[in-house]
Formats: structure tokens, sequence, C-alpha cells
């Protein structure tokens, strides 16, 4: 399926992505245009191709880039649950680098958790960062999108 006909584009916020290299591989199986959104400190020589759009180095400047500029359908690959939250409204799919596909289902849950970890570290109770990322997370990923990009067209209208 040619998915650029259809005008569905894959927006990634790319300062933290950890798989930019499989999203340009997924989009190019299905001809899906990406734009990248990065801020200024996070340039770099290596761009994986794509359209790259750079914003101030502001804390939600990508998000709010992101926001502004996807349409309906579109695919927006972000670990910002917030942004997610944004997003579903705007009957936008939005995937985790993880494989973890935010859904109406489960974001009101998920930004239950974010707030009540918000509040515990300005209690002064710190828990540990995100776990690393690894390998099977990359194939999470992988198969979350390619689940996602292969179901029947008509899922588009």
């Amino acid at each position: 399926m040619n998915y650029a006909k259809k005008n569905i584009g894959i927006y990634v916020d790319a300062d933290a992505c950890p798989v930019k290299q499989e999203v340009m591989d997924i989009a190019g199986k299905y001809k899906i245009n990406v734009t990248f959104v990065a801020s200024y400190n996070h340039s770099s020589d290596k761009t994986y191709g794509g359209n790259w759009v750079f914003v101030d180095t502001g804390k939600e400047e990508a998000d709010l880039y992101i926001v502004n500029h996807v349409n309906k359908h579109d695919i927006v690959i972000s670990q910002d649950i917030g942004l997610a939250g944004l997003l579903l409204r705007k009957n936008v799919i939005v995937v985790t680098p993880r494989g973890k596909q935010y859904t109406e289902a489960n974001i009101e849950s998920a930004l239950q958790f974010r707030y009540l970890s918000a509040m515990e570290r300005r209690s002064g109770k710190y828990t540990k960062g995100p776990k690393k990322f690894t390998a099977e997370d990359t194939i999470n990923f992988i198969t979350t999108i390619e689940k996602i990009l292969s179901k029947d067209a008509g899922d588009f209208k």
C-alpha cells in the first residue's frame, strides 16, 4: 500500500528517539513521508534521511511543532505521554519507541501515572529513570508499526 497517496505521514519526536533508522526502513517500505522534529541542541551529521525540522530549545517546542503540523491518521513516534494525550484528540496514532501504542483506552491511566510520579518526585522521592532500551524494545516497536500499517486501508477513511 502506498500511504503517501493517502497523505499519511510519520512525525518523530527525534531528540531522544532510539529507533530513527527503523522508522526510515518502515517508511520506505510503505512509501510514507517522515518528518523528524528536534531541537537545535540535538542537530547531528547523522540524519537517517527523511525531512528534518529543527526548533528552538524550549521545553515544549518540538511538541508544539508536531501538534500544529500533524493531520488525522498521521503516526507520531514519541515517548511523551502529555503529547500523546493531545494527539489522540486529533485522531493521530501515537507509538512509543518501545512499541507501546497509546489509545483512548490507556491514555488516562498513563497520564495519571505520570502525574503521580511527578508528585512523588516533588515530595523528594526519587525513583530510577527509565529502564535501558533493549533489542526487544526495537522488535516491539517494529511489530507495532507493522501491525498498524499492514491493516486494511479502509481503517484510514
